[in-house]
């Protein structure tokens, strides 16, 4: 949690430097943001890279828990269709001026706020950015404090697929520590698969209408 706070700490620190008209101009140019995204993603595979257990976790597993990620998209996505019906609804109409494959796109970050916010900048904007990162955010800390009460209401795989791409690191130690020292393998392979789709998902929805 302390690592979600700090983000976004330096997220509002951003804002008001943004805001204060005094950011040199090279900065604020769109490849500077590109050239971030790219460095992001070098170390996010210096990372994976890194792992030397990740073959033999990703071995260990029986095939039904292998789909657990594929689970955790597709649950993501209907979650995702049905708030974007309540909230486009005439009820609500909080998001008229905003598609499904909108939300789509800020839902698949799976909680990888730091890459999938600088994607849906680069392909939708600063605003819809914005949003991907404060949500993807939220799904992170809800993770962390809600890890314990998802695993005793919906079961030991809840907190696992609740994490998405972050149950590698930041919200693996709280599944551990909640759900046992069995679902360790399961838990980096989860967020391995899922870590690595966000570019190619949220790619995909951000170039839809």
């Amino acid at each position: 949690m302390k690592g979600s706070l700090i983000v976004v700490g330096f997220f509002i620190l951003g804002l008001l430097a943004g805001h204060s008209g005094n950011m040199p101009s090279w900065l604020m140019q769109s490849n500077v943001s590109f050239v971030a995204l790219c460095g992001l993603l070098l170390f996010v595979g210096i990372g994976i890279g890194l792992n030397p257990d990740m073959k033999s976790d990703i071995k260990s597993l029986s095939p039904r828990l292998a789909l657990l990620p594929v689970a955790t998209i597709l649950g993501s996505w209907l979650g995702a269709t049905v708030t974007f019906l309540i909230m486009h609804s005439d009820i609500i109409s909080i998001l008229h001026h905003r598609s499904l494959a909108d939300c789509l796109a800020v839902d698949s970050g799976f909680a990888y706020y730091s890459l999938s916010s600088i994607f849906i900048t680069e392909y939708r904007g600063a605003e819809l950015g914005t949003i991907a990162l404060l949500a993807n955010i939220v799904r992170e800390m809800i993770t962390l404090l809600l890890t314990p009460v998802l695993a005793k209401w919906f079961g030991p795989l809840a907190p696992i697929s609740a994490g998405g791409a972050t149950t590698m690191d930041t919200t693996l130690p709280i599944i551990t520590q909640t759900v046992g020292q069995r679902y360790v393998a399961l838990s980096i392979y989860h967020g391995f698969v899922t870590d690595f789709t966000v570019p190619f998902i949220v790619t995909m929805w951000c170039t839809m209408p």
